[in-house]
């Protein structure tokens, strides 16, 4: 029987091609007791393959003008590429290559380690950015998220060779990857080129699924109307930090990807509070009538089975309490304050306008079908997607808001 490769051709008139091979492993398939292994993996996969050295790997598109590069989440891992329209046939043999005949000597391993090292204390010397795994740690307690993409020192240690060999016969397989396109190419191309580097490189018959966009509903097992979210640890915890600011993030457990109009509604309720905006309304408050802080944000990342909701912001020491103080009076607002026609009609145009830029990005494109292959197997037009939007009401809304954003759920993390 073969396995089967899903694969998306998205047609653009650029004479720029993205492609990416997205695999469904990342930090939550690992122990604690080796945790940083997909991370480390996706690392690894530039150090060498059966007939590639690591030199070797960097110049082939490289030297063409192209590039190559590859990111780890807690649900995936993306090796992807950015060529000329001539090289795709080279994008697509080295990222199957990469895949499936990377080798993992113990010298490089050594190397690659230190080098995480290295980002590991660069990255808890950024306050900004280690506090949000910090409380997604203390949120999701024992769950598989609760583990930090990039591991600890000692989990690095304990791995070896064998075991990045043994992650990768398990997770990449054709089954476990969506192979996602944008240019300008044809479906017939693509596939005679994937065709013919995965009879190379994968030991194994692959058949190809080409899909395309369909606006049919998601299908999930949930029952209708369900709430999918998993409550999550509340706490609340100060840390004393060196820092000239104080580092805040406050938040909650939230829905999963298959959670339909709630996980839409807090999208746009996100985007509404502290989206990218400068009006929204966290970022008028805080920094444009009370001048207390440079950045705030709010932030919800949807997984499988859970999701979690943020907001964000530093600030000085002596103005934390009296920042807190603001953001939870909003919060409540949105527990209790249902949105006018004429506010929810501008959220909503706002938010549509933003899908419309993002879309219009070729490289989110290509990511972005891929994880909607490996999460729902379908794609899906943006039409469909402002469908979902339009559709979303100020009862939702303020639903969503007592679900999520009510005091007595949200969990607290300062770094003072």
């Amino acid at each position: 029987m073969n396995d089967i490769l899903r694969v998306c051709c998205m047609h653009s008139a650029s004479h720029v091609v993205r492609c990416a091979l997205t695999i469904k492993a990342g930090t939550r398939n690992e122990s604690v007791q080796y945790n940083g292994m997909a991370h480390l993996v996706e690392h690894m996969l530039f150090k060498g393959t059966l007939k590639r050295d690591s030199k070797s790997i960097n110049d082939y598109l490289e030297k063409e003008g192209g590039e190559l590069n590859a990111y780890t989440t807690k649900e995936e891992i993306v090796i992807y590429s950015t060529v000329m329209k001539e090289d795709f046939a080279k994008a697509a043999d080295l990222l199957l290559e990469l895949a499936f005949t990377s080798q993992f000597p113990q010298k490089e391993l050594d190397k690659e380690r230190s080098v995480i090292y290295d980002e590991i204390i660069s990255y808890k010397d950024s306050p900004a950015e280690s506090i949000y795994d910090h409380f997604e740690t203390l949120l999701f307690s024992e769950h598989p998220l609760h583990l930090p993409i990039l591991g600890e020192k000692k989990s690095l240690m304990r791995i070896t060779p064998q075991l990045l060999s043994q992650f990768i016969a398990e997770f990449f397989i054709p089954s476990n990857m969506v192979f996602s396109i944008v240019g300008d190419i044809t479906e017939g191309y693509a596939r005679k080129c994937i065709d013919r580097s995965l009879a190379r490189y994968y030991k194994g018959e692959v058949a190809l699924d080409f899909r395309s966009e369909s606006g049919a509903d998601i299908q999930t097992a949930l029952p209708e109307n369900s709430s999918s979210h998993l409550v999550g640890t509340v706490f609340s915890k100060e840390v004393m930090k060196r820092n000239h600011q104080a580092h805040c993030i406050i938040g909650a457990a939230a829905y999963s990807y298959y959670d339909g109009w709630r996980r839409n509604a807090l999208t746009l309720l996100c985007n509404i509070l502290g989206g990218p905006a400068s009006n929204s309304r966290l970022n008028m408050l805080l920094r444009e009538r009370y001048a207390m802080v440079y950045n705030i944000e709010a932030s919800y990342t949807p997984y499988t089975d859970t999701g979690i909701f943020s907001i964000y912001f530093g600030c000085d020491k002596a103005l934390l309490d009296k920042c807190r103080t603001l953001v939870y009076r909003e919060l409540e607002k949105m527990c209790t304050s249902p949105l006018s026609e004429t506010e929810l009609k501008k959220a909503k145009k706002q938010f549509l306008g933003q899908l419309h830029i993002s879309h219009d990005n070729a490289e989110s494109q290509v990511l972005a079908a891929g994880k909607s292959l490996l999460v729902y197997d379908r794609l899906y037009p943006l039409e469909y997607t402002m469908k979902l939007v339009e559709s979303i009401t100020s009862e939702q809304l303020l639903q969503v808001a007592k679900e999520v954003l009510c005091r007595e759920h949200l969990s607290e993390l300062v770094y003072r």
